[in-house]
């Protein structure tokens, strides 16, 4: 087991998975060797490439050529930012693990905050944003929408307005590498592992420069890691289907008695009271259907036993 060492001379690593992003790579690794040339503690950070189609890896294979500290994991094909980041986990060697997105929405000067909370003692820190620049206020009012709908049926609490910019302890860290799930759901498993926890309030900027990559609040990003939220630490949609009976029956049931007698006194289609009939028990039917498939799908996605990424080369390490 590694010492969990956290002064002066700790290695900090900062992983960042990232998918097209040439007009920003530059920039944000300036701004990080900046920042750890004033911290003054040893560092590394490890771009995960998740197949960008565009200039973003011959950019860093030049910037790996001018600072070792630079180094980079290619993956084989498009894997998902998650899966990324676990792949950059597995070849961290800090004491102290940073991931965050490559976007420049989260600044890398507040890195030396969470780097001193965990000086302190905390083994996860997380960043609560204060404000969002550059977001529309439908998106946030949705992603507030999502928060409290996972708090609501989770196991867990996840802290609202937390995303993905969080530092692990080295010992958190490997007990996250050691959970076996096919679709991991981070900021849900950061919370499961566990260990004393801190927080850094921030400002997120607006995006830098480049589009975003999840341009739709019901785009598959944000609809999948909505579902992977729920499925991962909640039994409440498969209550839900008892619930949804109960109900069907109910309705049906007194529906079925009260619209009988109505058709027997010619208020209305005995037609009618059937097809609504129907109509109701098949919507129930297929509600239930649909999230037991959730679950089935993620018992079938671990059950293949498939690695959950492919790493096709990696420079500097």
């Amino acid at each position: 087991m590694t010492n969990d060492v956290r002064d002066k001379n700790s290695k900090i690593s900062v992983v960042l998975s990232f998918w097209n992003e040439a007009d920003v790579l530059g920039e944000l690794a300036d701004r990080l060797v900046a920042m750890f040339e004033k911290e003054g503690c040893p560092y590394e950070l490890i771009f995960v490439n998740d197949a960008s189609n565009d200039d973003s890896l011959s950019i860093l294979k030049k910037r790996a050529e001018e600072n070792t500290s630079i180094k980079i994991v290619d993956m084989s094909r498009n894997f998902g930012v998650s899966e990324c980041v676990l792949a950059g986990m597995e070849h961290a060697s800090g004491d102290a693990v940073v991931y965050m997105d490559t976007d420049l929405q989260d600044p890398p000067e507040v890195i030396p905050e969470l780097i001193a909370k965990w000086r302190e003692g905390a083994d996860m820190v997380f960043t609560r944003r204060l404000s969002r620049d550059g977001e529309t206020a439908y998106r946030m009012a949705f992603t507030k929408l999502a928060y409290k709908i996972i708090n609501k049926v989770s196991e867990i609490e996840l802290p609202t307005e937390a995303g993905d910019f969080r530092l692990l302890s080295r010992r958190a860290v490997d007990q996250l590498l050691a959970l076996p799930e096919s679709s991991p759901y981070l900021r849900g498993l950061t919370q499961w592992v566990g260990f004393e926890r801190a927080e850094v309030r921030y400002h997120r900027a607006a995006r830098a420069a480049g589009e975003t990559h999840f341009p739709g609040v019901f785009s598959r990003g944000p609809v999948k890691a909505f579902t992977d939220g729920i499925t991962s630490f909640s039994m409440f949609p498969l209550y839900l289907i008892m619930y949804a009976g109960l109900i069907g029956t109910g309705l049906g049931g007194g529906g079925f008695i009260l619209s009988g007698l109505a058709a027997l006194f010619g208020y209305c289609s005995w037609v009618l009271v059937l097809v609504f009939f129907a109509l109701l028990l098949w919507g129930g039917l297929m509600m239930g259907m649909g999230v037991l498939g959730l679950y089935i799908s993620r018992i079938y996605r671990d059950g293949r036993g498939r690695p959950r990424y492919i790493v096709k080369e990696t420079i500097n390490l």
